[in-house]
């Protein structure tokens, strides 16, 4: 659709991200999320985040849902894996997440490729009826 959206306006993959390695620490876990990543990468940049592919770091041709863990991979957030939604099982045998790593695709910040929500300015109508002329 090339009257959509400029070409400099498509998503553009980043490399694989892994700014956060889990601990055993029942109240820790793995967190690739953009305000992690934000403050790890200062130069990260990504006004929006149209796609997202997570991975585990050990096993990288293996599915998530293959791996029997509990993680969250939203375009909202990133990447989440909490140590203490984690069961003893599936391919580690403590319940602790896996060291993971996410890549994204992001617009770029360019003026133009964000849509901004700017208010619609309202309008009223106003109907007045005229009645048709009278013939005398």
């Amino acid at each position: 659709c090339s009257f959509c959206c400029p070409p400099e306006c498509t998503c553009v993959w980043t490399d694989w991200i892994d700014v956060y390695y889990p601990t055993p620490d029942r109240n820790d876990g793995d967190y690739e999320t953009f305000d992690r990543i934000e403050n790890a990468i200062p130069s990260w940049e990504c006004a929006k985040v149209e796609n997202i592919s997570c991975r585990a770091s050990k096993f990288p041709d293996s599915a998530i849902a293959d791996l029997g863990q509990k993680v969250e991979c939203s375009v909202e957030h990133g990447l989440i894996c909490n140590n203490k939604d984690q069961t003893i099982g599936g391919l580690i045998p403590m319940p602790v997440c896996l060291n993971y790593e996410i890549k994204v695709c992001c617009t770029p910040n360019i003026p133009g490729c964000i849509p901004t929500t700017t208010p619609v300015p309202s309008t009223s109508t106003t109907t007045t009826t005229v009645p048709p002329p009278s013939s005398t």
